[in-house]
């Protein structure tokens, strides 16, 4: 069986994070699947989803990583090409993908004790987001 569900989010960009575990798990029980795969894709090229333990400090510090990792204020030639300046997000979301797999037991997410599904905004001004939820199993 395959069900599949969307989240819409109002996202502010520059590594805006949001925790979508609860979102995630109300697809989840409305699909009715108790064994199988559950994946959270972002449709946009400026966003990606992960699991982080989505705690204050966690956050800031994955922010302060990706900072390092791709500068906002580096030179991307995808902002020469464009002009619309947020050729760092784009880099951002390629290097943490767009989408997740968890594997669903016992109709629950197999998620850690403190590890949560959350979808990160990294576009240069606020959007509205699209998360395209999607359920494999019996």
């Amino acid at each position: 069986m395959v069900y599949t569900g969307k989240i819409k989010l109002k996202a502010q960009g520059f590594s805006d994070v949001h925790d979508i575990t609860a979102d995630v798990g109300r697809v989840l029980a409305d699909s009715g699947v108790s064994e199988g795969l559950v994946c959270v894709f972002c449709k946009g090229s400026t966003g990606a989803i992960t699991t982080i333990e989505y705690e204050p400090g966690v956050v800031e510090d994955l922010k302060r990583a990706i900072e390092r990792i791709a500068p906002e204020d580096d030179h991307y030639d995808h902002n020469a090409r464009w002009g619309d300046g947020n050729g760092f997000s784009h880099v951002r979301a390629a290097l943490l993908k767009p989408s997740v797999t968890v594997p669903v037991i016992g109709g629950q997410m197999a998620l850690g004790t403190w590890q949560q599904v959350v979808f990160i905004d990294f576009d240069n001004r606020p959007r509205s987001r699209e998360l395209i939820v999607q359920v494999v199993g019996q």
